[in-house]
């Protein structure tokens, strides 16, 4: 879940300024968390608490809560605040920003496909919501038991329907703002498909700009997996969480940890 968090804070200073170009600096002094480090630190507290959709209801409000200025979409800050929160058919990224908990906490495919789906459809429960969430956790979850990228771009391709023939240099160009999964997963599956280890996965995935943030969360998601993190990139993230985030990353790390992950 770090390289989520890592993609989250690098691409926070371009999500309005986007820029086309691999050649920048990583960590500024604006660069901050937002919410994708927010919900996935959420997710990753549900898993913890059992994984049922009720547990990803409570720990999503609760962290919402606590940190209500982190940059939420309408409709969610809407679902954070209302008495009865419901799902909203939402199709937004934001099921995919949050989900990479999931690809580290089992061990099956199925189970990684069945949980990425209760993750996103407490809010996102339009399919192409859950679509997202899950081509995400399974890409990461691929990566993340070795499988190389031929594999991987096949498997994404061939269960959930995504276009990962493109390259960067033909999307970069026309790539535009694209909160939507369908608009900007297979995207960001790409910059990883063309990467040649983390860091250059973050860069491939800010530089094509659009809703860079979340793009490059779900990049080094998957990123983390197939590569590992660098120990100073790590730091500097952390670095940048507030104390109860940081907290959860690190409980969750340790939970994997005597697990064997």
């Amino acid at each position: 879940m770090i390289g989520a968090i890592i993609g989250d804070i690098v691409g926070s200073v371009y999500e309005w300024n986007n820029i086309k170009t691999k050649d920048f600096p990583l960590f500024q002094a604006d660069s901050i968390f937002t919410d994708d480090s927010v919900m996935t630190a959420a997710v990753a507290l549900a898993l913890m608490d059992g994984g049922a959709p009720q547990d990803y209801v409570r720990t999503m409000r609760l962290l919402g809560r606590q940190f209500p200025d982190a940059g939420y979409g309408g409709r969610f800050d809407g679902w954070l605040r209302t008495r009865w929160p419901k799902p909203y058919n939402s199709f937004g990224n934001g099921s995919a920003m949050r989900v990479s908990p999931v690809a580290w906490f089992y061990d099956a495919l199925e189970d990684v496909e069945r949980a990425a789906e209760i993750s996103a459809a407490v809010t996102h429960n339009h399919p192409e919501g859950i679509k997202g969430a899950q081509a995400t956790a399974v890409a990461a979850f691929l990566a993340r038991k070795g499988s190389g990228k031929a594999e991987i771009r096949q498997y994404v391709e061939e269960r959930f329907g995504y276009d990962l023939s493109r390259t960067l240099a033909e999307i970069r160009p026309g790539y535009a703002f694209d909160v939507t999964c369908q608009g900007s997963v297979p995207e960001a599956i790409i910059a990883f498909l063309e990467s040649t280890d983390f860091e250059d996965a973050i860069r491939n995935a800010v530089s094509i700009g659009g809703d860079s943030d979340t793009i490059a969360a779900i990049t080094g998601a998957i990123a983390e997996a197939a590569y590992g993190v660098p120990p100073k990139l790590r730091e500097q993230a952390l670095e940048r969480l507030a104390p109860t985030l940081r907290k959860i990353v690190e409980r969750f790390e340790a939970v994997l940890e005597e697990r064997g992950r």
